[in-house]
């Protein structure tokens, strides 16, 4: 269990590292772009954006690159190392004097974001045996949920009053204590030698693999199609003060703890039916938020039983990779949070296309609907055709037994 809290840790720095920076644009964009700050503050937060895009731009390009090179390397080995650049690139966001070099600490911070989670998950799901995976996975998974309840509101309290750079140094805190606990508590695995990064990259010629990646990518993006404007639901739609928000993210937060930890019970059960129907189940969440978003308490409520259920298929999406993965298990695992930033680009860029169209503040949540019932769709075409190579695999066995050609079917 020590193991576990460690790598829970180094997924609370990366929580906090990931989504700090939502609630402390506008101090960025003022410390970092006066000039543009000067002549208008909506101009300069818009820009200083930028750097949420380089963060996960960062995580779609180092989370396959980064596991295709280190698989074969000792896994304790490779998290320490991993722990100990989320340090460094993170305590560069401190330090770095323009917006520029800001922007390139972000995109390196990303980098090492994805192949963490994904050795993470490796090395949890090898410690807990094949029958408890998708608990373990949920546990360390729990750091990136928690982040969400204490480290963020509590790193943009802080950066409010300290400076925004005072949230770093608390983020590049949590990532040497993770760097410290990795190294004493989690048990020495081995690599595998003979990997080579050619065999790793053949992952994408598993078409399970690309299906999986769609479900994650569209699927959780009605999560992030909600989640980026949660403020204006708040206070545009609701109509309700400022500093509720900060209530409707601590309930968010809480929802995703409890439905990471949900989904991992579930997705040990069945990975197939917790993804269908979690799907479907967050497109009629998703569909709540918009019905009760002119009640104040009530799309409190609403938007705590969304991320519940949007938070089911963090664990799920990444049991799947493994399964799928074949012999490819530390880049599958690391695809899940490449996903997931796709999820999060494509959620916000349609939800901000809605209400850039006139079609209001709730549109977005109609968005989540969409991509929930696609990405459900795109499930049951993955889970049909691996059916039918699971029943031509048979017969191929079975043609091999009797000797006999199997016949074909129309």
């Amino acid at each position: 269990m020590w193991a576990l809290l460690s790598l829970a840790i180094g997924a609370f720095g990366i929580g906090m590292t990931e989504f700090v920076s939502m609630g402390l644009l506008p101090r960025i964009a003022g410390d970092l772009l006066p000039a543009v700050h000067a002549a208008s503050p909506e101009d300069a937060v818009a820009q200083a954006g930028v750097l949420i895009s380089l963060y996960a731009l960062g995580v779609v390009i180092g989370a396959p690159t980064i596991a295709a090179f280190v698989s074969r390397f000792p896994r304790h080995r490779v998290l320490i190392a991993l722990a100990l650049a989320l340090l460094v690139f993170n305590a560069l966001t401190v330090v770095m004097p323009t917006f520029e070099l800001v922007g390139l600490s972000r995109f390196l911070s990303g980098l090492p974001h994805g192949a963490y989670f994904g050795m993470a998950a490796v090395v949890a799901a090898d410690l807990f045996g094949p029958e408890k995976r998708g608990r373990a996975i949920s546990i360390v998974m729990s750091g990136l949920m928690i982040a969400n309840v204490v480290g963020v509101p509590g790193g943009t309290l802080l950066g409010q009053q300290l400076g925004w750079r005072a949230a770093y140094v608390v983020v590049g805190a949590v990532f040497l204590l993770a760097l410290l606990m990795i190294a004493f508590f989690v048990p020495a695995q081995p690599g595998d030698a003979g990997r080579t990064v050619r065999h790793e990259l053949g992952i994408f010629r598993i078409p399970q693999v690309w299906l999986t990646v769609a479900i994650g990518s569209i699927g959780f993006g009605a999560f992030f199609a909600v989640y980026s404007y949660v403020a204006t639901l708040v206070t545009e739609v609701a109509g309700a003060e400022e500093w509720v928000v900060s209530i409707a993210l601590v309930a968010i937060g809480l929802g995703m703890t409890i439905g990471n930890l949900l989904g991992g019970l579930l997705a040990d059960i069945s990975v197939r039916r917790t993804l269908v129907y979690g799907l479907l189940a967050l497109a009629g969440a998703s569909a709540l938020v918009g019905v009760v978003a002119h009640l104040t308490i009530a799309l409190v409520i609403g938007l705590f039983v969304f991320a519940t259920v949007s938070a089911t298929a963090t664990p799920t999406v990444q049991l799947r990779l493994l399964d799928v993965a074949r012999d490819h298990q530390a880049i599958g695992a690391a695809l899940n949070h490449s996903a997931l930033n796709v999820g999060n680009s494509l959620g916000a860029a349609l939800g901000g296309a809605v209400i850039a169209a006139g079609w209001g503040y709730v549109a977005p949540v109609w968005v989540g609907v969409v991509l929930s019932l696609v990405g459900m769709a795109i499930a049951l075409v993955a889970f049909a055709a691996e059916r039918r190579s699971d029943a031509r695999m048979l017969a191929s066995f079975s043609s091999e037994d009797t000797g006999t050609s199997p016949i074909p079917t129309v």
